[in-house]
């Protein structure tokens, strides 16, 4: 009899039977393994689209709430010395960019605040890095923030003027839609050096 076994081959336990085979329930638990494991990513990815978004907003909302005072309390008065004649506000309409700078290229200007809160948008699916969501809602905010004067103000829809009134001495005037975009842009820059992407990884050049 152990001589016929031997020959025949018969396994003497369940798992030799099946040696050098997968079992057939062996890919769903693979699967089952590798989506628990991307749960964690998925949620904080989540998280940081959230505040790139809380933070878009906060700074849109601000830049919006100023504006409209601005425009009720200030416009067509006289500036309001802060510190002295080193920093005063004083309502005015800005067709260019940020700063006051290119007012004959509005349209193109407003085509490119569209583009930037495309990308944004875009970039956000991949968006894992706390610093960065918080660089890319102040981008986003400050971007909104002028393209809705570009829409909604006068002279016409995609060549309004934005309202600015944070005017600093030997300095050009601007809002808080333009310091928002500027502090995201330098934040990036820093990330840029430290070698920081967007997903969350660091490389070294």
């Amino acid at each position: 009899m152990a001589e016929a076994e031997r020959i025949i081959g018969t396994p003497d336990t369940p798992d030799a039977a099946g040696e050098g085979q997968e079992r057939p329930d062996a890919e769903p638990e693979r699967e089952q393994q590798e989506q628990q494991e991307q749960a964690p990513e998925r949620t904080r990815g989540k998280r940081r689209v959230a505040v790139l978004f809380a933070v878009a907003l906060f700074a849109y909302l601000l830049d919006l709430g100023s504006k409209m005072l601005v425009v009720a309390k200030l416009e067509h008065h006289e500036p309001i010395e802060i510190i002295g004649d080193w920093l005063r506000f004083a309502a005015i309409r800005n067709a260019g960019a940020a700063f006051g700078f290119g007012e004959a290229f509005t349209i193109i200007f407003t085509v490119i605040a569209a583009a930037v809160i495309v990308v944004i948008a875009r970039l956000a699916r991949k968006l894992h890095s706390l610093p960065w969501a918080i660089a890319l809602g102040l981008l986003l905010g400050g971007a909104l923030g002028n393209l809705t004067d570009r829409i909604f103000r006068a002279p016409g829809v995609f060549e309004g003027a934005v309202v600015d009134f944070i005017a600093p001495k030997h300095f050009a005037v601007f809002n808080l839609a333009d310091s928002a975009i500027v502090c995201g842009g330098i934040l990036i820059v820093i990330l840029s050096f430290r070698g920081l992407d967007p997903d969350g990884t660091v490389h070294k050049d």
